[in-house]
């Protein structure tokens, strides 16, 4: 934990404390920042207070009193819910503004872990609970110089694999024997797997209508022959298979053993656009005197350029997703539509730039990662510039 990295942040943000609860494991984010484990039994509730200056402090119930021992802070404890109520507000009574895992009007779901409940207990004791978005954003998004190296090791091996799988489509789709969507996602996560990568799950391997579903994840029983004419699209993650390290998640299409008709041209080309916009507004601000820039401002800069070519209602997803440790990660995400995403991008985190148009026949994508530094914001792998002839 971060301790006093934390109470300098509180005291920038002009908030009194941050307060973790946790209840059966419902906030993982208060593990993760405080460095606990996310296993083991948690079946009564704890809190755990840090303020902007001052001594943390605990409390925990009677029979899982150990709970927050590898933690700073006098220790509290309870049993009945009047001495939990009791307990909780002698634990905060210096301290009025509070920060917690919390979104106004669920604005943020991302962050927003903490019960309506337990916010109107807080409220009936004269707390103004405000969100940690940006606090959790700073402690659990920025990314290390190890975790940065990591992410750049996964590039170059998962962008060697992208290859050879593009080659070896475009080889079986020649033969009598064309491979299947399902067949490439199992060779794919195989040469993940000798080269030192790992994924959760994927890759999604998509042709003609089923590239238009963004999330498709294709199956022996229905996936398609990937044959001559197809068009093709493979959204693809990875990252180096030890605790820590940082994801690469990429999107290339193309058309296979033939050249890209002109809609289908035309339909990459506003997409590319699209993503070079979002790309040049989050550079922008990190070369031009470090100024702030929201992920809205980065989804809007995509979406008005795929909306102005009139294909808005075909883009149906954010333009982008924080990456870290997780593949969608704590920080800030570049959405304007499912939510309004107004955190900060900071520097030293990583995050997808992947806006789409997904007609009914076919579907493009493409999707590239950035990573920011203190005045600079960059394109960590291959930047897919027209569409592929596979």
């Amino acid at each position: 934990m971060e301790f006093d990295s934390i109470q300098s942040a509180l005291r920038g943000a002009g908030v009194d404390a941050w307060l973790f609860y946790d209840h059966h494991h419902r906030d993982p984010l208060a593990a993760a920042i405080l460095g606990l484990p996310d296993h083991g039994l948690v079946s009564r509730r704890w809190y755990y207070v840090i303020p902007a200056q001052g001594e943390p402090r605990k409390l925990v119930h009677r029979i899982e009193s150990g709970k927050l021992d590898s933690l700073p802070g006098t220790k509290g404890v309870y049993s009945s819910w009047q001495e939990l109520e009791t307990g909780l507000d002698a634990m905060l009574g210096p301290w009025r503004r509070i920060a917690m895992q919390y979104s106004p009007n669920n604005a943020i779901m991302y962050v927003s872990m903490v019960d309506a409940g337990t916010v109107e207990l807080l409220r009936s004791m004269g707390k103004e609970i405000v969100s940690s978005a940006d606090l959790v954003s700073r402690f659990q998004a920025v990314l290390t110089e190890e975790q940065i190296d990591s992410h750049y090791a996964a590039q170059k091996l998962l962008d060697d694999i992208l290859t050879e799988g593009f080659q070896t489509i475009g080889s079986r789709a020649r033969s009598a024997t064309p491979a299947t969507e399902y067949e490439m996602m199992v060779w794919f996560q195989e040469a993940m797997r000798r080269a030192g990568l790992t994924a959760d799950h994927g890759p999604n391997v998509s042709i003609n209508a089923n590239s238009s579903d963004s999330h498709y994840e294709p199956t022996a029983e229905s996936s398609r022959p990937i044959q001559s004419g197809a068009f093709l699209l493979i959204d693809i993650w990875a990252r180096v298979n030890r605790p820590g390290t940082c994801w690469y998640d990429i999107t290339w299409t193309g058309a296979v053993n033939r050249e890209p008709t002109e809609q289908e041209r035309v339909i990459f080309a506003v997409v590319r656009d699209a993503r070079d916009a979002a790309i040049d507004t989050v550079r922008s601000a990190f070369t031009d005197g470090g100024h702030p820039v929201s992920g809205f401002e980065a989804d809007d800069a995509a979406r008005s350029v795929i909306r102005n070519a009139g294909y808005g209602q075909y883009f149906t997803h954010r333009t982008g997703h924080n990456i870290g440790t997780e593949l969608h990660g704590s920080g800030a995400h570049l959405d304007n539509l499912e939510t309004h995403d107004e955190r900060r991008i900071l520097p030293f985190t990583c995050f997808s730039v992947e806006p789409g148009i997904y007609l009914p026949e076919f579907g493009v994508r493409s999707e590239v990662n950035m990573i920011t530094s203190k005045d600079n914001a960059v394109v960590t792998g291959r930047i897919q510039r027209e569409l592929m002839r596979v």
